[in-house]
C-alpha cells in the first residue's frame, strides 16, 4: 500500500526532531530484583538516549540528514548528551542548554535473561517548553517533522507551522499528557505504544480501538507497537501487521526500540517504499538496536540495514 499523502521535496533536511532527550544509567542484573533483597549487577554504564533524539540519530546513522530541537540540562549529564547528539552529526542549531537545570535521566534495570527494561526517571521542569517558545523556525524545515508529544502545547505550535508548509507530522505517544487532544488531529502518523489507544479511548481490543483513533482524529496513518509481536497500523480502512525481527545473537536491552523502530519507519516512507516494506524497516531497525546495551549503541547503518533484510544493495 502507498502512504496516503506526498512528501515535499527541497527541504533543508530529511527530518527535524521536536522532543525529548536523556541520559540513561543502565544496570544489568542477572534477573529482575525481587522486593527487600541484595542483587550484584552484571554490568552497568552510561548512554545517551530519549526518544525523538535517538530516533533523529538513527535516520543519521542511516544517511539521511536531520535536525533536533530540544533543551538540555547545564549539568555533567546535559553535557554529555549534548557531546553525544552533536557527535553524531545530527544538527543541533535549535539545541538549547538551560543553565541550572538537570538533565533529564532515567535509571534503567536490563534483566540479562532478555533483554526487558524498567525504567525509572526524572526531568527538571525547567527543560519544559511553553507554547510561545515553540522553535517554529525548524517546523517546516524538513520533509517529516517528528515529535514525542511531551508539552503538548509547544507539539501543536510546532505541528501546526510544518503542516501549513507542506511537512508530515510524525508522533511517537506513550502517554497521556494535557492538551493532547489539540495536537492529535495535526498528527498525520500516529504510532504509539500498545498500551496507548486502549488508555485514551477506553477499547481494550487492539483494532477497534485504532478504528477509533482514526474516528476521532483523522490521522491518515494510526497504529501501535507490539515489543516481540511486531506492530499493527490501520490505514485506509486496511490493518497491516508486521511481524518482529529475530535480534541476531539474542536480545541483549529493549532501551530504545520504540524510538528505533519509528526511525526505520520513517526512513522507508522517506525512501518511497510502500507501508508494508516500511513497517518491515522499522521492525528491523528496532532488532538491530537490541542487540548492544543502550538506546543508540546498535543503532545500524544503512548497509547493515540492507544486508540484515536481504534488499539488493
Amino acid at each position: 500500500m502507498n502512504f496516503p499523502f506526498e512528501l515535499k521535496p527541497n527541504k533543508a533536511f530529511d527530518a527535524v526532531g521536536f522532543g525529548l532527550n536523556a541520559v540513561d544509567h543502565l544496570i544489568v542484573v542477572p534477573e529482575y530484583p525481587a522486593f527487600d533483597t541484595k542483587l550484584r549487577l552484571l554490568e552497568h554504564g552510561q548512554a545517551a538516549g530519549g526518544q525523538t533524539a535517538t530516533a533523529m540519530v538513527a535516520l543519521q546513522r542511516l544517511g539521511l540528514k536531520t535536525a533536533y530541537a530540544g533543551r538540555f540540562g547545564s549539568d555533567p549529564e546535559g553535557q554529555f548528551g549534548f557531546a553525544a547528539l552533536k557527535a553524531e552529526d545530527v544538527d543541533i542549531e535549535f539545541a538549547e542548554v538551560i543553565e541550572g537545570a538537570r538533565n533529564q535521566i532515567a535509571f534503567i534495570i536490563v534483566d540479562a535473561r532478555n533483554g526487558e527494561r524498567t525504567i525509572i526517571w526524572d526531568r527538571d521542569e525547567r527543560l519544559s517548553y511553553a507554547a510561545d517558545e515553540a522553535p517554529l523556525a525548524l517546523a517546516s524545515r524538513g520533509r517529516v517533522l517528528h515529535l514525542d508529544a511531551h508539552d503538548p502545547p509547544a507539539c501543536t505550535r510546532m505541528a501546526q507551522a510544518a503542516r501549513a508548509k507542506g511537512t508530515i507530522v510524525s508522533a511517537d505517544i506513550d502517554n497521556i499528557y494535557d492538551g493532547l487532544p489539540e495536537l492529535l488531529p495535526l498528527i498525520d502518523i500516529l504510532i504509539t505504544s500498545r498500551e496507548f489507544p486502549h488508555r485514551l479511548t477506553g477499547i481494550a481490543d487492539e483494532r477497534a480501538s485504532l478504528v477509533e483513533l482514526k474516528a476521532r482524529y483523522g490521522c491518515a496513518i494510526v497504529g501501535l507497537t507490539k515489543g516481540k509481536q511486531g506492530a499493527l497500523v490501520y490505514c485506509e480502512g486496511q490493518f497491516i501487521e508486521s511481524p518482529a525481527c529475530e535480534v541476531p545473537g539474542g536480545c541483549r536491552d529493549t532501551t530504545g526500540s520504540g524510538d528505533a523502530f519509528h526511525a526505520g519507519f520513517l526512513y522507508g516512507l522517506l525512501n518511497g517504499e510502500e507501508v508494508e516494506t516500511s513497517l518491515r524497516m522499522g521492525n528491523a531497525v528496532a532488532a538491530l538496536k537490541c542487540r548492544d546495551l543502550g538506546a543508540r549503541t546498535a543503532l545500524p547503518s544503512v548497509s547493515e540495514l540492507v544486508r540484515f533484510l536481504n534488499f539488493p544493495a
